[in-house]
Formats: C-alpha cells, structure tokens, sequence
C-alpha cells in the first residue's frame, strides 16, 4: 500500500493530465484550485467555476475539502463561503475515490441534482421547491455575472462586475486607463 503522499501526488498528476486546468497554491501539493465547467444538460452549462480543493495530511484515508471561490446559486452550497454540502465528500468519502472523481463524477452531480431538502443555500433550495423555471432563470444570471469563462483566471479581489462601480466610478476608471495609454 502506498503512502498518503505519494496518493496525494499521484492523484494530484491525474488531475493536472486529465482536462482540467489545476493551479497549485504555494507550489504545494495540498491546496490548489481546479476550473470545473458546469454540466451540459444542467442551468450551469456555459459557467466555469475556480475550485479550491485543500487535501488533509490524511489524504486519501480522509475526504478533501472543496469549496466553489466564485459565486454559484444552489441549495447545497453556501453562497457566502462557498462551502459544499456534498454527502459523498464529507460522510461516505473512500479512498478508493480519486480528485479525478470529484470533478468528473460528484461535482456534476450535485450541479445535476441538486438536493433542497439538505440546504446550505436556504433561500435556493426554497426556490427551486417553489418555482423550478424561477429558479433555473436565476442560476443562469449568476452564471453570466460570476462564472464567466474570460473571468475564471483573475482572483475573485481582482475582479468587479460593472454593477459594482457607480457610473462616476465606471468613468474615472476608464479616464485613468486612457492616461496610462499617453507615450
């Protein structure tokens, strides 16, 4: 039986060779954020979602712990943190499941199958109970203003939706940038 370590690092190398682009926190091994693409035939198709994925000492004994850095609209992850309330991940997590799992097979689907009797996300779960196409519609807006492809790769401080800035702001923003732009 190999050791946790080596676990971590092959699982880390199967996913960096898989589809998914992995970005290492501190070049080390136990925290990094992986893009995940939201699922075809699901309201998230079209958003990309920065990962945070930090593997305990434990790992793969002891289930990683995930969490969406953007903002993502659904009843098992908290809006604010980003916290995933995922079953398979935190109470029936094997070491025979991989990271490669986690993004091929557990994230899709909670994004597939969302669960509102478990919530995090109490006003989600109450809208998807309640008006399923409501809900649909405002998963898809989040998707447009939080989970933007060209936007994944800037870190979430760095990056303000153009509802943030009053128009004032907006302007002198735009002012700034042309000076910067003069020889």
């Amino acid at each position: 039986m190999s050791s946790p370590s080596k676990r971590r690092e092959m699982d880390l190398m199967k996913l960096m060779m898989s589809d998914y682009k992995v970005e290492l926190i501190n070049d080390g091994m136990q925290e990094f954020y992986v893009h995940f693409n939201g699922p075809i035939e699901s309201p998230y198709h079209g958003g990309v979602w920065r990962i945070r994925v930090e593997l305990p000492n434990a790992y793969p004994y002891k289930s990683p712990s995930i969490g969406f850095v953007n903002k993502i609209y659904h009843p098992n992850v908290d809006e604010m943190s980003g916290s995933v309330c995922l079953d398979v991940i935190n109470q029936t997590w094997s070491p025979m499941f991989d990271l490669v799992n986690v993004f091929e097979v557990f994230l899709p689907q909670l994004l597939l199958y969302p669960n509102p009797s478990d919530p995090l996300n109490g006003e989600a779960a109450a809208l998807m109970m309640s008006d399923k196409p409501a809900y649909e519609q405002r998963v898809k807006e989040y998707c447009e203003i939080y989970a933007k492809p060209e936007d994944i790769g800037a870190a979430p401080e760095e990056k303000s939706s153009d509802e943030e800035l009053s128009e004032d702001e907006y302007e002198s923003l735009g002012d700034e940038m042309a000076g910067q732009a003069d020889p």
